[in-house]
């Protein structure tokens, strides 16, 4: 991964987590095991769903593949 993807994605991430944070009940963030847990929680809750979306959607979505744009070959020509 390039450098500029990976300060994308650390700035989303920072983003991410400080909307999780305002909805994470203070009591759970002051034990590492209380943050690990309400972590996981908004991992699967909240983003995990997002992005297994995005990604069925993409996989999903027709692609053009260049080599394949045309399907007449030379000897149809003739």
């Amino acid at each position: 991964m390039d450098a500029e993807k990976k300060a994308q994605i650390q700035a989303h991430a920072r983003a991410l987590a400080a909307l999780l944070y305002e909805e994470t009940d203070p009591e759970q963030v002051k034990t590492l095991a209380g943050i690990e847990a309400a972590v996981r929680g908004h991992l699967l809750e909240h983003v995990d769903p997002e992005i297994g979306d995005f990604l069925l959607q993409q996989a999903a979505a027709p692609r053009v593949d260049e080599s394949a744009a045309s399907t007449v070959s030379s000897d149809d020509c003739a």
